[in-house]
């Protein structure tokens, strides 16, 4: 049920193996603003998000993600979620207020797949770097992709139907779109609002990997500027522009100095809770993932953190 409970993404932490090589490249390639850091962590946020950081680098011995937060719309569903989670045999852990920085009580736990994720109600508001009065399409001053926000997330991971069942029956994603082989999903694509997916789930034989985390743009220009970008900085290029059968997105992919998959997407599709679940079939999924050059891209889809 959209926008009832679970808002949207709050925040990913990244596993990063260098922090000043991965603070230059999110604020100066990516185009994130640093809000603050400590000698372990630095956090971001883009442009136009007004919570106080959206992205987090935590300096580790191996890349990846560590959790991902979705924030919920008032502090009772925090209870609401922790109940019916732990009704469904989920092992919670209630972090208090603070033990993230600017962030309220928050609600941890791990789903099948292995994968951190927690829920909170509060963070403290900086704005959008516009006023709320009269304000204009964008701030000055923004730097490399200026991207808009964090968007999502897609996961590998094993306990795939339990992983997708956890999401859809006990935290109220809807099912947007899948991919299909037979009887058996092999990718899940899950909204808990109005976009084409907020988190994507793809069936693979592993625990706990980060195939890439995503930040919107505005347009089709503004992914080929991105592009460009990565090009001119010597970024490494995991995929050239192209666009995705699924959510109809634009998108290109880079990796952080770490090994973590960026991509930058601009959308077409939405998505509301009476909209049907869009199928793709197995010997479609080249044009599910990859619409332009209808191919799996055997190592680009291989490649997680």
């Amino acid at each position: 049920m959209a926008m009832t409970g679970i808002l949207r993404p709050g925040h990913i932490c990244l596993r990063v193996l260098d922090l000043e090589a991965a603070r230059k490249h999110y604020v100066e390639n990516v185009g994130l603003i640093e809000s603050f850091a400590d000698e372990r962590a630095v956090y971001l946020k883009a442009w136009d998000e007004h919570d106080a950081y959206s992205v987090i680098l935590t300096l580790d011995e191996r890349a990846g993600m560590a959790f991902y937060g979705f924030k919920v719309r008032m502090a009772s569903d925090l209870d609401s979620y922790q109940a019916r989670l732990e009704k469904a045999g989920v092992a919670i852990e209630r972090l208090p207020a603070g033990s993230l920085p600017m962030c309220g009580e928050r609600v941890s736990f791990v789903v099948p797949s292995g994968h951190r994720i927690e829920l909170y109600a509060e963070k403290a508001h900086v704005g959008n770097e516009l006023p709320l009065v009269n304000p204009d399409p964008w701030p000055d001053g923004l730097r490399g992709m200026a991207v808009r926000r964090l968007d999502h997330v897609a996961l590998y991971g094993d306990a795939f139907d339990e992983t997708v069942s956890l999401f859809t029956d006990v935290l109220d994603f809807s099912l947007t779109e899948q991919i299909v082989d037979g009887e058996t999903r092999i990718a899940a694509f899950l909204s808990c609002s109005t976009k084409a997916h907020d988190i994507a789930l793809i069936r693979q034989p592993v625990k706990d990997k980060l195939h890439h985390v995503s930040f919107l743009v505005g347009s089709w220009e503004d992914v080929l500027r991105a592009a460009d970008i990565v090009a001119k900085r010597d970024i490494p290029m995991a995929l050239t522009p192209t666009r995705h059968g699924l959510t109809r997105g634009k998108t290109c992919y880079f990796y952080d100095p770490s090994g973590n998959c960026n991509e930058t997407f601009a959308e077409d599709s939405y998505y509301y809770p009476d909209h049907p679940t869009l199928t793709w079939t197995a010997d479609q999924s080249g044009r599910a993932l990859l619409f332009h050059l209808r191919d799996i891209n055997e190592p680009f889809m291989s490649a997680c953190t």
